[in-house]
């Protein structure tokens, strides 16, 4: 899915849902990592996580477009279009958008095992097996898994 496409899908969903057209751009981002997606006040704009797409199903993805679209119509409706605000809060579940969006799945590079307890240790940087020890039994630690993929 492109830019062009994923407009015209919050469009579809803007019609459908809100019985009000979305008359500005969709856009994928990214950057954004933690969130999945944004509603830009400058300029009217919906950023969406392309990981959203292609980690979940579709009815996240319509989720997160039906949340990014409550912040859209309540703003320009001069309403409280923040996460605290009633009007929001009563907009979400009146077209049953999602409130938070799922975690996005963290990928860790080097796997860790006590040589004691057993315990796992994940890790996106490389440890110093001879500075650190396991945080229950002071066990020695071994490098059991190293993910080439990032």
């Amino acid at each position: 899915m492109n830019d062009a496409e994923l407009t015209k899908k919050v469009q579809e969903i803007s019609l459908e849902s809100f019985g009000i057209p979305f008359t500005h751009q969709a856009f994928f981002n990214s950057r954004l990592k933690t969130t999945g997606g944004r509603y830009r006040l400058k300029d009217h704009n919906i950023e969406i996580n392309p990981k959203m797409i292609a980690e979940y199903d579709y009815s996240v993805f319509e989720g997160i477009v039906k949340h990014e679209l409550c912040h859209y119509h309540l703003h320009l409706a001069n309403c409280g279009y923040q996460h605290k605000d009633r009007d929001f809060k009563r907009l979400l579940k009146r077209v049953g958008a999602s409130r938070y969006a799922p975690a996005a799945a963290r990928k860790y590079r080097y796997v860790y095992q006590c040589s004691n307890c057993k315990k796992l240790y994940y890790r996106k940087r490389k440890v110093d097996m001879t500075k650190y020890v396991c945080s229950q039994c002071r066990g020695q630690l071994t490098l059991k898994k190293l993910n080439q993929k990032n």
